[in-house]
């Protein structure tokens, strides 16, 4: 093992994470006075938690995050943040109080901070509770009721499904005395009104585009998640609908649109999804109208693309009649209606570097990091070390960091290296095949999420975009215009094509050039090539 792999080892520790119940509405009320307040909050908490021997590991806004060499520390530590948060004098006589969640388990220390599962288990553990309230996992539980303090006691609150933990938690609540004890029911899944469905696999990466949409969601009426086959929107929008779901007193709600084949049958699905029982003759856009008219209501629509314009004429009159909806949708092109903020959804974060990649070089990539867990889901042995990671990272940008793209071929480690997959993924819609049998099978194969786009086409964009699967790399307007105008293309007409394939998520612009992913580009040059446009714009193009 090299020294470096030695430092990256996981470590077992005792995670403590501490927040402020209605920070917003704080700020909101004292204004200028909400930064005095905060830094009191950061001493508070610093000084009590650092007298109990913990390290800081992190902190954003009112977010902060220790760790504990011991379980015992870290509930003393909690013990008397919260008594001398409750004694504490605030600014302007606020009453300010915090949540804290207590969770034990290993992390893996990162030049980025401490990674791993159970990071993320303190942290959901934390956000499910209330202000004043301090909640353990059963791990931690077990680590310190026998060696308990005589004014602390310990209320089992039984199993709860946190965001975007695969297994439900079970939840311990301190109780200390002169401190309150009771508290609203816990912020799950289980609590609070949704129809979200639970992940058995965990969600990586995309932390900064998590926070960004939340914000836009609060913001705007409407935000669509747009983007290619397979980039993950449907896993985002969950994501943030989950993290939202305590902002909305009437929950979120998922409408699926995959399966819906006549566009005439949107509202009704929409009925159905937010679980309405219609008489036989009513409308069904008048009765989900008459739903949301008065709640505050997050409602996804997700999978709009061939279903778009009915979507977009029932979210408009939705929109427009029910001031405490919100709409989250998922499409690869925007519904194109007043109000609507289009958030593109990025493929993955990819290292540059491939022949000098080292693991504690990589580790921190969201591409590496999803290919390595799913590896490891289907082969608990496998870990990412300097021998494989230049391979990885190659997986990683020929796949040009789309997670289906990416969780196909992890799947492949039971039989194949990471070496070994790389060196196949010239024949990459045959390699990458083999998905969950439980979902749509469009996102089963690679080929089969791609070519669900291309069958959305109208024929001209199709024959455009497969006259500029012959470029390579980036390409400039002009050369698109000499290239993919021909038969039945004019020269002048292509600008507007190439619009179209842009806000469809099929072209990538890069400052004044274009370029096709290159997972779009192979099936592309397929369908070129089996049309018989290949040959002639290959003319055009020399």
């Amino acid at each position: 093992m090299t020294e470096q792999d030695v430092a990256s080892a996981p470590t077992t520790v005792t995670l403590v994470f501490t927040d402020l119940e209605g920070s917003t509405r704080l700020l909101n009320a004292l204004r200028d006075a909400y930064g005095p307040l905060l830094e009191d909050y950061h001493e508070l908490i610093s000084r009590v938690y650092t007298s109990h021997g913990a390290t800081q590991l992190d902190q954003a806004g009112d977010g902060l995050f220790y760790s504990f060499s011991s379980a015992r520390r870290a509930v003393a530590a909690a013990t008397d943040a919260q008594l001398e948060m409750a004694r504490h004098e605030w600014p302007g006589g606020s009453v300010v109080r915090a949540r804290i969640g207590i969770h034990t388990g290993e992390a893996t220390s990162r030049r980025t901070g401490f990674v791993g599962m159970d990071v993320h288990r303190a942290a959901r553990i934390a956000s499910s509770g209330h202000g004043g309230q301090i909640l353990l996992s059963q791990v931690t539980h077990d680590l310190v009721v026998a060696d308990l303090p005589a004014e602390v006691t310990l209320t089992d609150l039984g199993e709860h499904c946190l965001k975007d933990l695969a297994q439900p938690e079970h939840l311990h609540q301190i109780a200390v005395d002169g401190l309150p004890t009771a508290f609203p029911p816990l912020k799950s899944l289980v609590t609070l009104p949704n129809n979200l469905p639970r992940y058995l696999s965990t969600f990586v990466g995309r932390r900064e585009d998590v926070a960004e949409v939340r914000e836009l969601v609060v913001e705007a009426p409407l935000v669509t998640l747009t983007g290619p086959g397979g980039v993950g929107k449907t896993r985002l929008c969950l994501q943030v609908a989950a993290e939202l779901l305590e902002t909305f007193a009437d929950g979120a709600w998922l409408i699926e649109l995959e399966t819906l084949s006549d566009a005439s049958l949107v509202a009704q699905q929409v009925a159905v999804g937010l679980g309405l029982v219609e008489a036989p003759d009513a409308d069904s856009r008048d009765s989900v109208m008459g739903f949301l008219r008065g709640r505050e209501l997050l409602l996804i629509l997700d999978n709009c693309e061939h279903v778009i314009e009915a979507t977009a004429q029932l979210a408009n009159t939705l929109l427009r009649s029910c001031p405490g909806l919100r709409i989250l949708a998922t499409s690869r092109e925007p519904l194109g209606i007043a109000g609507e903020h289009l958030y593109p959804v990025r493929s993955l974060s990819v290292p540059d570097e491939r022949r000098r990649a080292t693991a504690a070089s990589v580790a921190g990539s969201e591409a590496v990091s999803l290919f390595v867990e799913r590896a490891q889901a289907v082969d608990p042995q496998f870990q990412l070390v300097d021998q494989n990671a230049g391979a990885i990272v190659e997986i990683c940008q020929r796949l040009d960091g789309i997670p289906l793209a990416i969780e196909l071929a992890a799947a492949r480690v039971r039989a194949l290296s990471a070496q070994q997959i790389a060196e196949r993924l010239d024949d990459r819609f045959r390699l990458l095949t083999g998905g969950s049998r439980t979902v749509m099978p469009r996102h089963q194969t690679l080929r089969a999420a791609i070519d669900w786009s291309f069958d959305l086409l109208p024929n001209t964009e199709r024959k455009v975009l497969w006259r500029l699967s012959v470029f390579a790399g980036p390409f400039s307007l002009d050369a698109a215009d000499a290239v993919a105008a021909g038969p039945d293309v004019e020269q002048y007409e292509v600008v507007d094509h190439l619009t179209r394939l842009l806000e469809k998520s099929l072209v990538n612009r890069q400052a004044d050039h274009y370029r096709l992913l290159e997972t779009v580009r192979g099936l592309a040059r397929e369908r070129s090539l089996e049309s018989g446009e290949s040959e002639s714009a290959f003319e055009r193009h020399r």
